[in-house]
């Protein structure tokens, strides 16, 4: 193990004891009355206003109008909207501590060989997530604790409920590798003694199916699509694992995946929303439908093309998120580009946290090129961590793929890593052509970009 591996997973001990400690509360919460929740989220919110109205420039600006001592969630309306290329374009006036700025960051990116801390206990992560466009983030690190939490408490206090059943070991489908924040963040043991497996998923599936076989993981966390297929060969007799609890995260959970695990293993799924903006939005109980939503670390406002909240039976162009934990990077009326959907009944858990329906989402973002099937997120780890590649949009070819580019990266050493990628997941030739463009074509009457599209004959 490397010197910067080691000096990692120390200070990562470390905070995975912060985590332990801070669960207890956060099990806590999850019995939280309406109004404790409310008044807490109230608290964090004016705790949030007032430190970015001080340490941002950019947000200084965009609260001129908000008193953080008084402020409430209706407020936050004065608010303007915070999109993507906001986050990205003013970086450096958005960061709250003085010794870090976007070039250090991409330093970091560029140099570190596994995840790694920065001097100020930040960590920083790279993604270009659904929407094609490549963010740069910095958890602090309160920040990764409540993110961690939220993920898990749940399950946590599942655990504690069934204590004594025997050894545990978690299996992390994820990424695997910097810069993306899901391995950091899943990989946490939620009961006394519970050993954990890193499991890529870029690597062929046959890779995957041996890896999950040989750790025989009693709990399962990971991309919802990966888990789905690794219910299906289970039930095909191709996998023979017991898992107790499941955990879905990073895409939509397809109701064929839901179902594929049920019958499978007949066990508990937990599916998440979230992001590597804000951390983790909403979590399912596996008890009652939809998701929970994480009031007491996030605020979530369902607005129209305007940015102004709607009623809860009225249509919504989008939902803009306001993070509580992040002081060192600021999410405030932030546009998540997602809709969804207020559930107004009260949950069979008991549960006081509001809910949504699951984040809807459509497959077709895989190319199928005869039997084999290439997953979106394997153009995604490249093409969306490269940093010289600010958007791209990738069109699937008869043997390998079309991709616009906007930036300026490298095209030989960028379409050599493409290929790498697609020959990992069984294309033994792929053909990939890389242009670059000035901007990417959008829809005219929504705005939307397809950033993945399939042939004619897959839809």
């Amino acid at each position: 193990m490397s010197t910067a591996v080691s000096a990692y997973e120390r200070l990562r001990a470390a905070h995975l004891h912060t985590v332990q400690a801070a669960l207890i509360d956060h099990i806590g919460r999850l019995d939280w009355s309406r109004e404790e929740i409310e008044r807490h989220q109230t608290h964090r919110l004016r705790a949030l206003l007032g430190y970015a109205k001080e340490r941002s420039t950019f947000h200084s600006s965009r609260l001129s109008d908000i008193d953080p001592a008084t402020a409430t969630v209706a407020d936050l309306a004065s608010v303007p909207m915070m999109t993507k290329q906001d986050a990205q374009n003013e970086w450096d006036s958005i960061v709250t501590v003085n010794d870090l700025d976007r070039a250090q960051a991409e330093r970091i990116l560029a140099e570190q060989q596994w995840f790694s801390y920065t001097p100020g206990d930040e960590q920083i992560f790279s993604s270009g997530g659904s929407s094609g466009v490549r963010g740069v983030y910095v958890w602090d690190w309160n920040y990764y604790v409540s993110a961690a939490c939220l993920a898990w408490r749940v399950q946590a206090r599942e655990e504690l409920r069934t204590q004594g059943n025997g050894p545990a070991r978690l299996a992390v489908l994820a990424a695997g590798t910097p810069p993306h924040a899901s391995t950091p963040l899943f990989d946490v043991p939620t009961a006394a003694g519970m050993e954990t497996a890193v499991i890529p998923v870029g690597v062929p599936f046959d890779e995957i199916l041996a890896a999950v076989a040989a750790a025989q993981p009693t709990h399962m966390v990971g991309y919802a699509s990966v888990i789905g297929r690794l219910a299906r060969a289970a039930s095909a007799g191709e996998l023979k694992i017991s898992p107790v609890r499941v955990s879905t995260n990073s895409e939509p959970l397809l109701d064929e995946d839901r179902q594929a695990i049920r019958d499978a293993w007949s066990v508990p799924v937990h599916n998440l929303w979230g992001s590597t903006e804000i951390g983790v939005q909403a979590v399912g109980c596996a008890r009652g439908e939809g998701l929970h939503v994480c009031e007491d670390e996030v605020v979530l406002e369902r607005v129209d093309e305007n940015g102004m909240p709607v009623g809860p039976d009225e249509p919504a162009v989008r939902t803009l998120a306001t993070g509580l934990a992040n002081r060192t990077f600021p999410f405030i009326r932030y546009d998540l580009g997602d809709q969804v959907t207020w559930l107004p009944d009260p949950c069979p858990c008991g549960s006081a946290f509001a809910r949504v329906a699951d984040i809807g989402g459509r497959r077709d973002d895989d190319f199928q090129y005869g039997t084999i099937t290439v997953p979106a997120s394997a153009f995604r780890y490249v093409l969306g961590t490269d940093p010289r590649v600010s958007e791209y949009q990738v069109t699937q070819t008869v043997g390998g793929a079309d991709i616009l580019t906007v930036g300026s990266p490298d095209i030989t050493t960028l379409t050599a890593a493409v290929v790498t990628a697609l020959r990992a997941q069984g294309l033994s030739d792929p053909a990939i052509r890389i242009q670059i463009t000035d901007r990417l074509r959008r829809h005219e009457a929504t705005g939307k970009l397809r950033r993945f599209v399939p042939l004619p004959s897959q839809g």
